[in-house]
């Protein structure tokens, strides 16, 4: 299976911010939506934030307002810019894409990356 490769997860004080980086191998071709995801010690994986190729967003309700997605869709290389980060936002986070937008939606997108540690604490 075709991973995508994430960057930019670390460690970080509430209030502070980060970015993160997610790209695609050159041989997947143009994807139309990519995503993050994450999941939680003890939690279930859930939806953080999609765009699509036509940048289209959609977020969930924890974070809007304060992450904003963007992407290249030249390059499929999507970003996720974390602002006034919390504890509550300490996961590992999931770049994933797929051509069908609800799978992305749902959670069983084909490309998935290995994961990115973000956490949050004074």
């Amino acid at each position: 299976q075709e991973q995508l490769v994430e960057s930019g997860g670390g460690s970080v004080q509430p209030g502070g911010s980060l970015r993160l980086s997610c790209a695609a191998p050159d041989d997947i071709g143009s994807i139309y939506a990519m995503g993050w995801h994450r999941q939680a010690p003890g939690k279930q994986r859930e939806l953080v934030a999609v765009i699509t190729r036509d940048h289209s967003t959609k977020y969930t309700e924890d974070v809007e307002g304060r992450f904003t997605i963007s992407r290249d869709g030249e390059r499929n290389t999507v970003y996720l810019e974390m602002n006034s980060l919390t504890p509550a936002d300490t996961a590992m986070y999931y770049c994933n894409a797929d051509d069908r937008l609800f799978r992305l939606l749902q959670g069983t997108s084909e490309f998935w990356g290995q994961g990115t540690q973000v956490t949050v604490s004074s």
